[in-house]
């Protein structure tokens, strides 16, 4: 049966030029919206912990469940992208974690909250496959640097918007109706997108600008090199990002006794730049592709990233001060997001019109990555006392990431394609 795509709507949607660009802007917002609830889980930490009686790592298993079920419907929810259609797969995808993000605020148990929050991670894991769809759809490869910096640089705002959104809803309503409250948000956001948006603007065949990947069957796309290598440095960077969504907050407070204000403050900072590296990075694949080291548009400003990140990361275990600690967190995630652009553009290169699949693939390995850094941090923490032996672990990956870019092919110098 073929599901209805692109049914008649009462309000026209974009198509070609600048409207295409309406696009964007839409799935900006839908980052944001995705990240906000997604980070609302930390900063709820203290009243959750408190109200059911929850340990460090009781909620490090919450955090841990999230990021467990959106690594494993990364590839279901982008093949649902690429034989859907963005359209009807980011409305429900949208929906279903707005409602499950209410649902947060009912929780009762540890197990009821592990519960929710793993179906809120499958429902999340369709938003950014079935955006990158969206803008194979749309764009052509010499824009998508730009537009795949500014989706993600919205889960980064998002994110920092997050923390003081949150200290004010907690203070002003408490954790249960707030959570209620941002799962309506989604819920508008999803019935606006499935009103306003079609899967191609308007007389452009399906595949027009999706045709510039690899023709090979998906299965083969699977067992590629190129794949293998894109997830396995994609592990890298969520491992060192998913900290500051989980356990960096925590950890500031903790660790240089900050206030529930200043420690809010300070979690927003790596965050607030991350999205000015989204579009730093955006634009640096855009430009080098049009360059003469277009074979090398996706591979540098990864590899740059990862090298900073290493660094940070190390420098981090010798810091004395709150201060110091946090430009260190802030160099780590503008170095991890330095490699989310060139990811998601490589995935493009080589899979064009299966765009939604592969990089679904490689977001599931990342978000594995996550996974694990959510249980890593206190585990290691417990095993030797310090945090500084998670940072240095996270180090070496960031290192071993570093060389999968250098192995990564997705164009060569002579390819004109536009």
């Amino acid at each position: 049966m073929k599901l209805p795509t692109d049914a008649p709507r009462a309000i026209s949607a974009p198509s070609g030029g600048a409207r295409r660009y309406a696009v964007v802007v839409a799935l900006f917002v839908l980052s944001m919206i995705t990240y906000i609830d997604r980070v609302c889980i930390s900063s709820a930490k203290g009243p959750i912990s408190a109200a059911m009686g929850l340990s460090d790592s009781a909620m490090g298993l919450v955090f841990s469940a999230f990021a467990l079920g959106y690594a494993l419907a990364q590839i279901p929810s982008g093949w649902l992208a690429d034989h859907a259609g963005p359209r009807l797969a980011l409305a429900c995808v949208v929906g279903a974690w707005s409602a499950l993000t209410a649902l947060t605020g009912v929780a009762w148990s540890l197990a009821s909250l592990v519960a929710i929050r793993f179906l809120f991670g499958i429902s999340e894991a369709g938003a950014f496959p079935g955006s990158a769809r969206a803008i194979v759809n749309w764009l052509p490869p010499r824009e998508r640097g730009r537009a795949i910096g500014v989706l993600f640089s919205g889960s980064r705002l998002g994110a920092a918007l997050a923390f003081p959104l949150l200290a004010w809803m907690l203070a002003r309503w408490s954790w249960r109706p707030s959570f209620l409250i941002l799962g309506c948000v989604g819920v508008v956001w999803a019935l606006f997108w499935l009103v306003w948006f079609h899967d191609h603007p308007a007389g452009r065949e399906a595949g027009d600008n999706a045709g510039t990947g690899s023709a090979a069957p998906l299965g083969s796309l699977f067992r590629s090199r190129g794949l293998a290598l894109a997830m396995a440095q994609y592990f890298a960077s969520n491992f060192t990002f998913f900290l500051c969504l989980s356990w960096m907050l925590p950890y500031l407070k903790q660790q240089y006794q900050l206030s529930d204000s200043r420690a809010a403050a300070y979690a927003m900072i790596p965050l607030l730049l991350g999205a000015t590296s989204q579009w730093l990075t955006g634009w640096l694949v855009d430009a080098l592709y049009r360059s003469a080291w277009r074979a090398w548009s996706r591979r540098l400003p990864a590899m740059l990233g990862f090298a900073s990140s290493a660094v940070a990361l190390v420098a981090l275990t010798r810091a004395d001060s709150a201060e110091a600690a946090i430009v260190c967190f802030t160099v780590a995630a503008f170095g991890a997001d330095m490699t989310i652009s060139p990811s998601w553009v490589f995935c493009a290169d080589i899979a064009g019109a299966k765009a939604g699949s592969i990089s679904g693939a490689m977001n599931m390995l990342g978000n594995l990555g996550a996974f694990v850094s959510a249980n890593a941090f206190p585990f290691l923490h417990g095993l030797t006392g310090s945090a500084s032996t998670y940072f240095l672990v996270a180090a070496v990956i960031n290192v071993g990431a570093l060389f999968c870019w250098f192995h990564m092919t997705s164009l060569e110098p002579e390819d004109t394609r536009t």
